[in-house]
């Protein structure tokens, strides 16, 4: 008899095993949905590349002759931002005047463009503001400034420098 109380053991043992099993296979699921948001906002950057005249020669080359150069603005914004971009006086300007210094009492008269027939001062202001098309992407892009040395200036010889700050509106 003995025998037979352990197999009756075994077999309840199994039977609630196999219940246990049973109630996996019977359970409930339930499902939510989980929002995700994030705002982009309109940002831009600016950097330059100078604008470097070269030599200017009163005497002779630039007696009768403007001397031009060019630099660049280069400026990155968030995909479809506007944006407008001024540039400064300088740090030696007279009234509305641009001027190169030499460092000391000297000056060298010049003018920055938006347009390459120099007809367009580029300020900071109302129609001195240049205004690109609304940003075709974030990546930078490129915006060529004309400058112009003026013609017949009596100076003398030297370096001559300013600092113009570029500035991006947005």
């Amino acid at each position: 008899m003995k025998l037979s109380k352990t197999v009756a053991v075994v077999g309840v043992g199994a039977a609630m095993a196999f219940a246990g099993f049973s109630s996996v296979t019977n359970a409930a699921t339930a499902t939510a949905n989980l929002g995700v948001s994030a705002t982009v906002t309109n940002n831009c950057t600016i950097s330059t590349a100078a604008l470097a005249f070269g030599s200017y020669d009163p005497v002779v080359a630039n007696a009768s002759a403007n001397l031009d150069g060019t630099g660049t603005v280069i400026v990155a914004c968030t995909k479809g931002a506007t944006a407008t971009i001024g540039l400064g006086l300088g740090s030696n300007a007279s009234g509305s005047v641009r001027r190169m210094t030499d460092g000391s009492s000297n000056y060298l008269t010049y003018e920055l463009y938006q347009d390459s027939g120099r007809s367009t001062v580029w300020g900071t202001a109302g129609a001195g503001l240049l205004s690109p098309v609304a940003a075709p992407s974030k990546a930078a892009r490129n915006f060529t400034v004309y400058g112009r040395v003026t013609s017949n200036q009596d100076v003398p010889a030297g370096t001559f420098n300013d600092t113009v700050v570029a500035t991006v509106n947005f």
